[in-house]
């Protein structure tokens, strides 16, 4: 789902460096075409094959048929906007490569407000449009990315023409590039969203309810998450200009300095999930019993956000120098062979419901931060050719 979007980040981040140090300026934007064309080619076969297979994906996710009913629909209308959201992720990968990140801010921004209004407009019938419920807000977040598209290509078109943007596509030898550094993300970003197909499917075993308590605990983790991300998009763009300047003690010290500010700015950001889960919990969630099943784990993951944006950044700054690989051996091998089979054990076999399954998700996610870090601390990565 996210092949092409790293793939941006090869061609906008890493890939930057060598561009620059030439100083073809008047070619920065050529990766950035072949991270579009990337995401045109694999987006719209996958996202048609996995249309048609969403009624089956869905049968792993609940056995409950209101469940499948319900969110099949919404599935096939997310994946219907798989081809945009690589290109945004290309868009972004290339804004942050040549250090302007707040065109990806205001971008993101953007997307997350007309995300919000199509929902609110889908999902409830308002001006005048037919109430859908999940299908609607499938095609209000699936529009959004749409829109986020359209934003982007606005964007480049005015600023990026002149460094070759929609010119041509790059030389076999810079795609293969692209491809080196993004198909190791690639394949941890599609283990990545099947050990959460996975996960779900194990606490739809506890019940509906759960599920949905789930489901609004991960949207709402992924909103307070994205100035994380951002930090760790910076982090990743600082880290590759510095060992572009062939100054590696300096990309390490910015991994660490994006880190503790990230720290500070994601404990912000969890303390309203700590002291007030039951309000934010009620803007998505109209159950009582749903709300009361949802609010301790929404506690914990905001008193534990800021750990986990650890490894997020530390992952980012890890791509941005290139060790894609490493990232994607160690992340799927803690998702697969740690934290899903203790979860499954959590669930089936010491039946501790949603709270023990999201606790046991939390800690790995500390699991996955801690070997992030140390393996920045070991410096390995300076030596990796990109």
């Amino acid at each position: 789902m996210h092949f092409a979007g790293h793939g941006a980040i090869g061609g906008g981040a890493s890939h930057r460096r060598p561009q620059k140090g030439e100083s073809r300026d008047s070619e920065t934007a050529i990766a950035l075409n072949g991270g579009l064309f990337l995401s045109a080619v694999v987006g719209i076969p996958v996202s048609i094959i996995l249309i048609f297979l969403a009624p089956w994906i869905f049968t792993l996710l609940s056995t409950d048929p209101l469940v499948r009913e319900i969110g099949t629909p919404y599935l096939q209308a997310r994946m219907a906007g798989m081809t945009f959201n690589g290109m945004n992720f290309a868009f972004r990968g290339y804004w942050n490569g040549i250090s302007r990140p707040r065109i990806y801010m205001r971008t993101i921004i953007a997307i997350h407000i007309a995300q919000i209004t199509f929902s609110w407009v889908f999902i409830f019938g308002n001006l005048g449009a037919p109430e859908l419920g999940a299908l609607g807000a499938g095609i209000g977040t699936t529009l959004s990315i749409v829109f986020g598209s359209a934003l982007y290509a606005i964007q480049a078109w005015d600023l990026a023409r002149g460094n070759g943007f929609l010119e041509r596509l790059p030389r076999r030898e810079t795609l293969k590039s692209i491809l080196s550094i993004s198909l190791p993300a690639s394949v941890q970003q599609l283990f990545f969203a099947g050990a959460f197909t996975v996960l779900f499917a194990i606490i739809g075993r506890i019940g509906t309810a759960e599920l949905a308590a789930a489901n609004v605990l991960l949207n709402i983790s992924q909103t307070a998450f994205l100035p994380g991300l951002g930090l760790g998009i910076a982090a990743a763009s600082l880290v590759g200009q510095a060992l572009g300047r062939g100054d590696p003690a300096d990309a390490k010290a910015w991994g660490w300095q994006v880190m503790r500010v990230g720290l500070v700015v994601m404990t912000i950001i969890g303390l309203p999930m700590v002291l007030f889960p039951t309000p934010i919990l009620g803007i998505f969630l109209r159950d009582a019993a749903v709300v009361g099943i949802a609010k301790l784990p929404l506690q914990l993951a905001g008193s534990t956000i800021m750990v986990e944006a650890v490894g997020i950044i530390i992952l980012n700054a890890l791509q941005g120098a290139g060790a894609t690989k490493t990232v994607a051996k160690f992340s799927v091998g803690l998702q697969w062979l740690v934290m899903l089979p203790i979860a499954y054990v959590i669930d089936s076999v010491l039946g501790f419901g949603l709270l023990g399954v999201w606790a046991w998700f939390i800690f790995s996610r500390f699991l996955t931060a801690g070997t992030f870090a140390a393996i920045w601390n070991s410096g390995k990565w300076q030596t990796i050719k990109v």
